[in-house]
C-alpha cells in the first residue's frame, strides 16, 4: 500500500512539472509569436546601427530571410500580356562554345515560379513615396549625391577586423580622375577601369542609377617569369582574357613591346613593338603555364562594380556621383572544368524542378559562394549614407543575376559588353559609345529592345523615354533613335528626372528595407503584377521568343 501511495505521489510530481513545463513553453511561445518577424526585426537593428557590419539576429540566415526567393528579380514579375518580352535579355538558351549551358530561354513565353516565387516579395515597387520625395528639396539631394561615402570605408572595415574584401582603390568616388589614359588605376593598385555598354534598361540611368566597373587578375598576369610587375604583360593578358571571352580571334592593344614579354603575339615572325594581338591560345609571363579555358576568365579574376546617384558635371551633363549607393565585388576563386560546370548546370535544373528553393554557402565577411567558382559581396548604404556591409538577404538578391539566368558569360555582364580592345579601357563613357547591334543582329540594341519591350525599361513606366522615343499608337521613333549621337543621347534623363530618381532613392535608404526592392520608383508602376499564377497569367507566343548574345557587333562603332 505504501508502496502505491508512493507511486502515486511520483506520478502526481511529474504531472505537475510537465503542466508547468507546458505553461512555460506556450508563455514563451505567445511571447515569441508577439514579436515582429525576423526580417523586420534585423530592419529595425538597421535604422539604428551605425555599424560598418550590420547587426545580425541569433538565428540561420535561411530563417530570417523574407524572401527565400530573392534571386527572382523585381523585373520577372513585369507584365508581358502577350505582346512585350523584356525576358530574352536574361533568359537564353545555350551558346556554342560558352560555358553558361543554364538553358532557361523558355522563361522568355512562360511564368515557371516556385510556389514562394509566385508572390511578388519587393513590395517596395507598389509603395506611393511621392509626398516624401516632395519634401525633399533640388538642393539637398545635389549636396547628399555630391559627397563622399567611399574614402573612409576601408578604415571603418579594418578597425572592426573585417575579414573579407576592403576596397583598395584610391579616390574611385572621383570616377575618371582615379584612372589615367588607358584605364589603370594611378594608385597602382592594378585595378582597370573600362567603357561598356550599360545591360538594357537595368543600368540606364534613365531608370535610376549610374555605374562604373573595374576588373583585376590574379598577380601572375600581372608579372613576368622573374615574378616583376610588366605593364606590357598585364596589357596582353587581359587582351587575352577578352578575346577568349568574346571568341575573338584577333584583338587591339594599347603598344605591348613583344620583346619585353618573349613572345611573338602578332605572329608575324620578329619581336617589336605590337597594336594588336593574333595568338591568343596561351597566357604570358608567369602565366605562361596557367591553363586557358574557352570562355572563362582565368583564377584569381576580381571585378570591382559601383552603383551610384545621378550625379551632375559642371557642363549639366549627368555623370556618376560621388556618393555610391553600393560597392559591389566578385572574385574567382576556383576555375572549375566546363565538363564540371555543366553538371553544376544541370543538379540546378534538377533541383528546381524537384521544388528545392535555392541556397548558397554563407562566406559571411566574403559575402556568399555562388557555386560556380565565384565568391560574391558588398556595401550599401546605411540609414545616414556611410556604407556597411550587405546583410545575408541583401547579397542573396545578387544571385538571380550572377548565378541563375543564361545569358550571363561566367556570372559577368560588363566586360562581355565592352568595347573591343584597346578602345574599350578608360573608365566609363556613354558619350563614346554608339547603339551598335548585338551580335547575329543588324538593328541598333536599344533600337530593337524598344520595339520587343513597347518601352523604355521592364516595366514600360518611364514617362519620359515614352515620350522620347514612342510615337502615341507605340511604335517607336526609329528615324529619332538613330539620329542619336551617342548612347548618352538615348539612356540618361533630363536634369528634372534625374533629380526626383536620386530622391525616390534617398527615401528607400532612409527606412533600410532594401530587401523590400531598390528601385527607384516614386508611384507604383502598373505593368507589374503582385502575384504571378504559372498556369493563368498571359505569357507570350513562340514568335515572340527572341534569340540574343550579350556580346556586342562593334563594327567601327
Amino acid at each position: 500500500m505504501q508502496t502505491l501511495t508512493l507511486l502515486v505521489l511520483i506520478f502526481a510530481a511529474l504531472a505537475l512539472t510537465a503542466c508547468t513545463q507546458t505553461n512555460s513553453d506556450l508563455a514563451e511561445a505567445t511571447a515569441q509569436s508577439a514579436k515582429p518577424a525576423y526580417h523586420e526585426q534585423t530592419i529595425d537593428m538597421l535604422r539604428s546601427s551605425d555599424s560598418v557590419k550590420p547587426p545580425t539576429l541569433p538565428v540561420h540566415p535561411v530563417t530570417a530571410a523574407y524572401n527565400r526567393e530573392a534571386i527572382i528579380p523585381p523585373m520577372c514579375y513585369t507584365k508581358t500580356e502577350g505582346t512585350h518580352n523584356p525576358c530574352y535579355v536574361c533568359h537564353q538558351n545555350p551558346v556554342k562554345g560558352r560555358e553558361n549551358t543554364m538553358s532557361d530561354g523558355d522563361l522568355q513565353i512562360a511564368y515557371s515560379f516556385s510556389d514562394m516565387g509566385l508572390k511578388n516579395h519587393w513590395k517596395n515597387l507598389f509603395e506611393d513615396r511621392s509626398h516624401r520625395v516632395e519634401k525633399i528639396s533640388d538642393g539637398e539631394i545635389i549636396d547628399w549625391v555630391n559627397q563622399d561615402n567611399y574614402s573612409e570605408l576601408a578604415d571603418r572595415l579594418q578597425q572592426v577586423v573585417f575579414n573579407g574584401w576592403v576596397p583598395d582603390l584610391e579616390g574611385l568616388q572621383e570616377g575618371a580622375e582615379a584612372f589615367d589614359k588607358e584605364g589603370f588605376a594611378k594608385d597602382e593598385s592594378r585595378w582597370v577601369a573600362f567603357n561598356y555598354k550599360p545591360f538594357p534598361s537595368t543600368f540606364w540611368p534613365t531608370n535610376g542609377s549610374t555605374d562604373d566597373t573595374m576588373i583585376r587578375l590574379a598577380e601572375d598576369y600581372r608579372t613576368n617569369s622573374k615574378g616583376e610587375y610588366s605593364r606590357d604583360v598585364y596589357l596582353a593578358n587581359l587582351a587575352i582574357t577578352e578575346a577568349n571571352l568574346k571568341q575573338l580571334n584577333e584583338i587591339t592593344t594599347f603598344p605591348i613591346n613583344e620583346t619585353v614579354i618573349g613572345k611573338d603575339l602578332d605572329g608575324d615572325g620578329r619581336l617589336a613593338t605590337i597594336e594588336k594581338i593574333t595568338v591568343l591560345n596561351q597566357y604570358v609571363g608567369a602565366a605562361e603555364a596557367h591553363f586557358l579555358q574557352a570562355g572563362t576568365y582565368p583564377q584569381g579574376t576580381e571585378f570591382l562594380h559601383t552603383v551610384r546617384y545621378l550625379g551632375f558635371g559642371d557642363d549639366g551633363q549627368v555623370k556618376t556621383s560621388r556618393r555610391m549607393k553600393e560597392v559591389r565585388y566578385m572574385k574567382k576563386h576556383v576555375s572549375h572544368p566546363l565538363i564540371a560546370l555543366q553538371e553544376y548546370y544541370r543538379e540546378e535544373g534538377y533541383e528546381k524542378d524537384a521544388g528545392y528553393l535555392p541556397g548558397y554557402t554563407n562566406l559571411r565577411d566574403h559575402g556568399l559562394d555562388n557555386g560556380m567558382g565565384w565568391s560574391v559581396s558588398g556595401f550599401i548604404e546605411d540609414r545616414h549614407g556611410s556604407l556597411r556591409a550587405y546583410t545575408y538577404e541583401e547579397n542573396l538578391s545578387c544571385m538571380g543575376c550572377h548565378n541563375s539566368i543564361g545569358s550571363t558569360i561566367d556570372k559577368t555582364f560588363s566586360f562581355p559588353r565592352k568595347l573591343d580592345g584597346a578602345a574599350g579601357y578608360g573608365y566609363i563613357d556613354l558619350t563614346k559609345i554608339k547603339d551598335v547591334p548585338n551580335r547575329g543582329e543588324t538593328k541598333g540594341e536599344f533600337l530593337t529592345y524598344f520595339e520587343r519591350v513597347g518601352g523604355g525599361g521592364e516595366f514600360r513606366s518611364n514617362p519620359e523615354m515614352q515620350n522620347r522615343w514612342f510615337h502615341k499608337d507605340g511604335t517607336v521613333k526609329t528615324d529619332s533613335l538613330l539620329g542619336a549621337s551617342s548612347i548618352y543621347d538615348i539612356i540618361v534623363p533630363s536634369r528634372e528626372r534625374a533629380l526626383t530618381l536620386n530622391k525616390a532613392y534617398r527615401v528607400i535608404v532612409e527606412d533600410q528595407d532594401y530587401i523590400y526592392g531598390k528601385d527607384a520608383t516614386v508611384a507604383p508602376p502598373e505593368n507589374v503584377y503582385s502575384e504571378v499564377d504559372n498556369k493563368t497569367s498571359p505569357t507570350l507566343p513562340s514568335e515572340k521568343f527572341f534569340e540574343w548574345d550579350i556580346r556586342l557587333d562593334w563594327g567601327d562603332g
